[in-house]
């Protein structure tokens, strides 16, 4: 097949630090070229993977301004799903369409193409978000049988609205490149757990800080904050009194609830991480926490800390029971005193049980195959013009 896959216009592809979706889209990509597709990759112009082509209105992500007041930010998107239109066309111009288009830029990604009706190729959306989010376009789109969509969890779909359940085709986990040889003994491990996401509320890093100085356990945070990388590009646009960066809520947030419970030693923030920096800090942790106070809807983080060999201590929420095998991969926590429990009993896990399990579940052949089975039905469902309405 050939496929447009629209990463929006956030972050590079593939990711140098912080980037689930740029991450996903990577190994994907990867992936199915590997398996004989032409894959076209929308994005930005800083991005480095390997496909057969790649175009881009900016030349850098423009995640810094996500965590900007909306009528700061929508324009980017927009602008963004202008060049994938233009591209669209150029492609049909010249007799070689696009059999699809994989979208996964929020909203404007599918309420673009869908309004294209069949001048654009069938469109498959994967949502990588809480459903929560922009409630209103999912209770009401409908793609007229041209575009459908594609959870990453089960129990994300399940919370959605029903217009949208009507138009999912499927689910398909997430996946992550799966490192070569064995999981760090214990031996070659810091004493440390680590916080691999963006600092904020919804991500419970508070709750990450307060469990581990009750256990006694340090703890590195690895993610930005507000767009910012690291502390200091915080710092700097802090001291800048032009900057709106001091306005963003999830910076407010984290100089009120996370800044007071760091100490440099025993509780740090080392900025957003990439390339082999994160690879070792993956490999060598005790165990990565996601102490989440959302639905987390795939869950990363989860399949590359796995991917590693190391285990996992998350809240039982959104789709971590489903990614998490208690007892054996990691645990479930129900509140922070449970959480913080669970800090004690790491010794007890196997990290080679955590790397089978990424190998057997979460490698790309298993996410690719699972998106071929889903182009196969779109495919299918807009040949013969099945369920042309999301009411129908």
């Amino acid at each position: 097949m050939k496929i447009l896959m629209d990463a929006g216009p956030w972050l590079p592809v593939p990711p140098r630090g912080y980037g689930g979706l740029e991450t996903v889209v990577a190994t994907l990509t990867t992936e199915l070229r590997r398996r004989g597709h032409r894959v076209v990759l929308a994005t930005v112009g800083d991005s480095e993977q390997d496909a057969d082509g790649r175009v881009w209105r900016f030349p850098g992500g423009q995640f810094a301004r996500l965590a900007a007041p909306y009528p700061e930010v929508v324009g980017a998107a927009q602008a963004h799903a202008q060049v994938v239109v233009e591209e669209i066309g150029r492609h049909a111009a010249a007799g070689q369409p696009f059999d699809l288009v994989h979208t996964h830029l929020e909203v404007v990604g599918p309420a673009v193409l869908g309004a294209l009706g069949d001048a654009a190729p069938p469109v498959l959306h994967t949502l990588h978000w809480d459903l929560r989010r922009n409630a209103d376009f999912y209770e009401s789109f409908d793609g007229r049988g041209r575009v459908f969509f594609a959870g990453v969890s089960d129990s994300q779909i399940e919370r959605g609205p029903a217009t949208l359940r009507r138009q999912t085709l499927g689910s398909v986990p997430l996946s992550v490149p799966i490192p070569d040889g064995r999981p760090a003994a214990p031996e070659e491990r810091m004493d440390s757990v680590l916080v691999l996401s963006r600092l904020c509320e919804a991500k419970g890093i508070d709750i990450a800080l307060r469990a581990c100085r009750a256990a006694g356990v340090p703890v590195v945070l690895a993610g930005p904050v507000g767009g910012q990388p690291d502390r200091a590009a915080l710092e700097t646009a802090l001291a800048d009194p032009t900057s709106p960066v001091r306005g963003y809520p999830d910076v407010r947030w984290f100089l009120d609830h996370v800044a007071p419970l760091l100490d440099g030693d025993r509780a740090r923030w080392i900025g957003s991480v990439a390339g082999s920096e994160k690879a070792d800090l993956l490999r060598r942790s005790r165990a990565v926490l996601f102490p989440i106070r959302w639905e987390e809807p795939g869950g990363t983080a989860v399949c590359e800390a796995l991917a590693a060999g190391t285990p996992v201590v998350a809240m039982a929420r959104g789709c971590l029971p489903s990614l998490v095998e208690p007892k054996v991969t990691g645990y479930l926590a129900e509140d922070e005193a449970d959480f913080t429990a669970a800090l004690g009993r790491l010794a007890e896990l196997d990290p080679e049980a955590c790397a089978a399990t990424a190998r057997s579940r979460f490698s790309p052949g298993v996410m690719a195959l699972g998106y071929e089975r889903l182009y196969a039905e779109l495919l299918a469902r807009t040949a013969t013009g099945a369920h042309r309405s999301a009411a129908g």
